[in-house]
């Protein structure tokens, strides 16, 4: 077998993503829409990129790319957080939830695809891309905002919401019509989601024992075997490879060795979810996005707005003003792998053929609108307001001497990693606890700010 000429067009594909990418962070762009638009410049459906690459080829890679964002996903969640405030997230993550996907499933009925994609519509427009949101909360340097907490609880709900939403849908997607095998596969999924959230919640010191090994190696195939096994486990019960992974992901997280697997598993996640991308990329087809024009646009639109209204509810709800509540909105309004994941999902089960570019062409539009806003959201907040100056120099003054310097700490280990003189000073451990503090912190300010209002 001679691969030669096909690892070459790879590594051109993965260095045209790089050149992109680094063009796309001029203005803030995340890497999902790079790493998608490469994919379809490459497409066979396109001619515009002069290479010969079947999607074919990377399957088997793009699926380890899923496996390991919902992986990633279940080991950063925080049950401690979670557990610890349940009522405020339920009500602020709900609310946001409900809003958005109660118009989102009305909108996909409107669309007149069927019932099935009005569900799978319904799901892409509800829930924001943790990626995409915890990625621009880092660099836009907003971890220390009152907001914050709230944006990142509001984040915990919905990935919660994603492991029963997936699991419903799995069943949905099955084409069983039957009453009593349906809920039978439903009682399997809930079953199992229940079973290892509880081995979550109280077995991660049991769980730990597996991993007491020195061998770095050693340590990076078990956690990865563990992924895949319940990627695998998960799919036959029914509730798909990517419920299996993130709820191993969450027993993972909930051992004493978390750190050490997100050092190891974060840089994997990273390079195989961009073949992930680029494969969704690779199945697109441009001459079928005029007939999606429309469904698109609307969905943008509606999106947009939607988070107008919930983003400042929730922050309403948590006692927030106009502006943490437009800071809030630009934010969350970012969609992105849980719709191309709900897509792949479709296309599988043999669902309409438009649900594919109207996903791909949402999540481009959305993933470029979203960061882009997000950047200026507190230029927005002061039009709106017309009082921007001095409520910057008010938050400047309110800063504590100690909170800037954690702040320079993230930004020293963030903004230019091409710096070697940097990743010298800064080590992941530092950047990690240097954002952990941050949280804390304004998790605490925004207790005690409540406190002092009651």
């Amino acid at each position: 077998m001679h691969l030669g000429e096909d690892l070459i067009i790879l590594g051109i594909l993965l260095l045209v993503a790089y050149v992109l990418g680094r063009l796309g962070r001029l203005v803030s762009l995340p890497a999902i829409p790079i790493y998608m638009l490469v994919g379809l410049l490459a497409s066979p459906h396109t001619g515009w990129f002069p290479l010969n690459f079947e999607s074919d080829y990377i399957e088997l890679i793009a699926i380890f790319g899923l496996i390991l964002l919902l992986f990633n996903l279940g080991l950063e969640f925080d049950q401690d957080e979670f557990f610890g405030n349940f009522g405020k997230l339920i009500v602020s993550g709900g609310s946001y939830i409900v809003i958005n996907m109660g118009v989102g499933l009305i909108f996909g009925f409107m669309v007149g695809w069927g019932t099935r994609e009005a569900l799978i519509i319904a799901g892409m427009t509800a829930t924001s891309s943790s990626a995409i949101v915890t990625k621009l909360l880092i660099e836009l340097r907003r971890l220390a905002n009152t907001e914050t907490p709230m944006i990142l609880g509001v984040t915990v709900v919905e990935d919660i919401f994603i492991a029963i939403y997936l699991a419903i849908v799995s069943v949905v997607l099955s084409g069983e019509t039957d009453f009593w095998p349906v809920v039978g596969k439903l009682a399997i999924a809930f079953a199992f989601l229940v079973v290892m959230f509880t081995v979550a919640r109280w077995g991660g010191r049991f769980v730990s024992r597996l991993f007491r090994t020195k061998d770095d190696e050693l340590f990076t195939i078990l956690f990865f075997g563990f992924a895949v096994l319940f990627a695998g486990i998960g799919e036959l019960l029914g509730v798909t490879d990517a419920i299996g992974a993130f709820l191993i992901g969450l027993v993972l997280g909930a051992t004493k060795y978390r750190r050490k697997i997100e050092q190891i598993a974060i840089p994997l996640r990273d390079v195989f979810a961009a073949f992930f991308f680029l494969n969704f990329g690779l199945a697109l087809d441009p001459a079928k996005f005029p007939s999606v024009l429309l469904p698109v646009g609307i969905a943008v639109v509606l999106t947009i707005l939607l988070n107008i209204g919930a983003g400042q509810f929730v922050a309403w709800i948590n006692g927030m003003g106009v502006q943490a509540g437009i800071n809030t909105t630009v934010i969350l309004q970012n969609r992105g792998e849980f719709a191309l994941i709900l897509a792949t999902l479709s296309l599988a089960a043999g669902l309409d053929e438009r649900i594919q570019p109207f996903a791909g062409l949402y999540v481009l539009v959305m993933a470029v609108i979203g960061p882009i806003l997000a950047a200026n959201s507190e230029k927005i907040g002061a039009m709106i307001l017309r009082s921007g100056p001095s409520r910057r120099r008010d938050r400047k003054k309110k800063r504590e001497p100690m909170l800037d310097e954690e702040i320079a700490l993230v930004e020293a280990a963030t903004a230019d990693f091409d710096s070697d003189a940097r990743r010298e000073t800064t080590s992941a451990d530092e950047t990690q606890r240097a954002v952990d503090r941050m949280v804390e912190r304004a998790m605490q300010e925004d207790i005690s700010g409540e406190r002092e209002r009651d």
